[in-house]
């Protein structure tokens, strides 16, 4: 009878510290990879005139509508609907539908194509595009901050993104990529690589996330 206790007792633990490891890693979700989840981002214009950013109306509304099955493996169906782009803004994104697929592996986020989108744990510097007039290149820093944007105020960790030119100098633009724990996606900025200050920021306006 000792024994039989002690066997159930035994199956009884490893189950309870199984459905605790497994609840542990459901709860680890950086990206806030999850169907249903939603993000509402707004666009702003740098005005060179009062060295402002001006609210442009462009808005992406970006949520997780599905999982898809690619070549043996799932991917979450991202669906990014851009609205108020009917000037055709440069460097917002233009007026409809858009999806992409993504999926979580080590810490990346990992487009359907196998590039990584974004890293939370590898600080190496990543080659995104090779062209002649120079090298697309992006790198998490070893830096945190807290941002306040619409939607709160966030820690973050953040990625820059450059180019390096043909002559092995660095272009004046730089782009960067917060994300936040839990949350995904809470600000980033797109530039002309001549310029230093950044054309147009996006900042997370609402979201919801379970």
């Amino acid at each position: 009878i000792l024994i039989t206790v002690c066997i159930i007792s035994l199956f009884f633990s490893c189950s309870n510290d199984d459905n605790s490891v497994n609840q542990e890693v459901q709860e680890d979700n950086f990206y806030a990879l999850r169907v249903g989840n939603s993000w509402v981002y707004k666009n702003y214009k740098y005005d060179i005139n009062s060295q402002t950013y001006e609210d442009t109306g462009v808005v992406d509304q970006v949520s997780i509508v599905g999982m898809e099955t690619i070549s043996g493996i799932e991917y979450y169906k991202f669906r990014r609907l851009t609205t108020g782009n009917e000037e055709g803004i440069t460097l917002c994104n233009p007026n409809g539908e858009h999806f992409e697929y993504l999926r979580e592996q080590d810490g990346n986020l990992i487009w359907d194509t196998g590039e990584v989108k974004f890293t939370n744990n590898d600080y190496s510097e990543r080659t995104l595009d090779e062209n002649d007039w120079g090298n697309i290149v992006e790198k998490l820093t070893e830096d945190s901050t807290t941002l306040n944007v619409e939607a709160g105020t966030f820690e973050c960790i953040y990625s820059e993104r450059y180019v390096i030119l043909p002559d092995g100098e660095q272009a004046p633009s730089l782009d960067t990529f917060y994300y936040s724990d839990g949350i995904g996606l809470i600000y980033d900025t797109s530039s002309f690589v001549s310029q230093e200050t950044p054309s147009v920021i996006r900042r997370l306006d609402s979201y919801n996330v379970q």
